[in-house]
């Protein structure tokens, strides 16, 4: 082992799994932050990729476990149409923010940070960015100064659609969120989607819509920054449509 530790972030996305296998024979520990309000089929990728791996791919879960428990105990202010509103309590909600949602912050980055502080040596994180996100890769490094990052796929200009061909010639499954035509294997019913995102899950997942719907109602907060599910025109935003492999010869070239 070298005086760094490497670890891998999975995010039981495509892309986090192909760029661990990239850089496998360099990795230490391989890490997955579980969220219950994951497609259960994130579970069986999870263990493929450990299969494909032969190395354990080991399960964090924050105590708080799932995306409304996290937005129930975050503290802050409501966030509601460009202004805040305060509980009786005296206890705040944020569903979704301008700074982002408190899920991200509790149910994954918190995990991270708490194991972080209990390493003694330097750290070296694998992280799956594709080669279309060299900017968010950048603002990582910005926020993280205190460990070494590597992006093997900004790396290699391997794009997400070119990931999904990799995994596909390596015979793994992709996550069934990628199958119903969602751009990533998130949360079911992200509070970071967009209008376009919502009608989707409206329309393939509709009980989720309505748990997320109903939960705006009791919290008096919104995902969208003022317009309520249950108000959202069925027409309104974007469809990008699901992923679909590019296939070049990448997956020829990258022997996995």
């Amino acid at each position: 082992m070298s005086s760094k530790l490497t670890v891998a972030w999975m995010s039981s996305g495509v892309s986090s799994a192909v760029a661990t296998k990239l850089l496998l024979d360099k990795i230490d520990l391989i890490f997955y932050i579980h969220i219950e309000d994951q497609h259960p089929d994130s579970i069986r990728f999870v263990r493929d990729c450990e299969r494909w791996y032969n190395k354990k791919i080991q399960i964090m879960m924050s105590p708080y476990k799932n995306v409304e428990n996290a937005i129930r105990g975050n503290g802050g202010a409501f966030w509601r149409e460009g202004g805040s509103i305060e509980t009786s309590s005296g206890r705040v909600c944020f569903v979704n923010t301008p700074n982002g949602a408190p899920c991200t912050r509790l149910l994954k980055r918190r995990v991270r940070r708490e194991w972080e502080i209990e390493q003694t040596q330097s750290l070296r994180y694998i992280w799956g960015m594709d080669y279309t996100e060299k900017k968010r890769a950048e603002r990582l490094c910005d926020s993280m100064p205190e460990q070494e990052h590597i992006f093997p796929l900004v790396e290699k200009k391997i794009s997400k659609e070119s990931a999904h061909q990799i995994l596909k010639a390596s015979g793994i499954k992709r996550p069934v969120m990628y199958d119903l035509g969602f751009p990533n294997n998130n949360c079911m019913g992200c509070v970071k989607g967009g209008m376009g995102y919502w009608n989707k899950v409206r329309v393939v997942l509709p009980d989720v819509f309505k748990d997320r719907a109903k939960m705006e109602r009791c919290l008096g907060c919104t995902c969208l920054n003022g317009t309520f599910l249950d108000e959202l025109d069925p027409n309104a935003g974007r469809d990008d449509g699901p992923v679909v492999e590019d296939c070049g010869i990448m997956c020829e070239i990258i022997k996995l």
